[in-house]
């Protein structure tokens, strides 16, 4: 292996970057995990346990496809 590629995890800066990006992640899949159960969809719920896309999936599930469907009361 290249050694510039081996130093490059010895460097805090990156460290601390892929750390931040990690705790992102972990928030935007609990929210969304969350919601997908307290929404009975349970096929989001695994593929947003499986899947990891740095909370993409997560935030296009909580403000696209996680909204509950407002029921019209006559």
């Amino acid at each position: 292996m290249d050694p510039k590629f081996i130093e490059m995890f010895n460097n805090p800066t990156f460290s601390f970057g892929l750390f931040i990006v990690a705790i992102w992640s972990l928030i935007w899949k609990g929210i969304a995990m969350w919601r997908a159960a307290h929404n009975e969809n349970q096929k989001w719920f695994v593929v947003l346990l499986v899947v990891n896309t740095v909370g993409i999936l997560d935030m296009l599930y909580l403000f696209v496809f996680g909204r509950k469907k407002k029921v019209k009361t006559t």
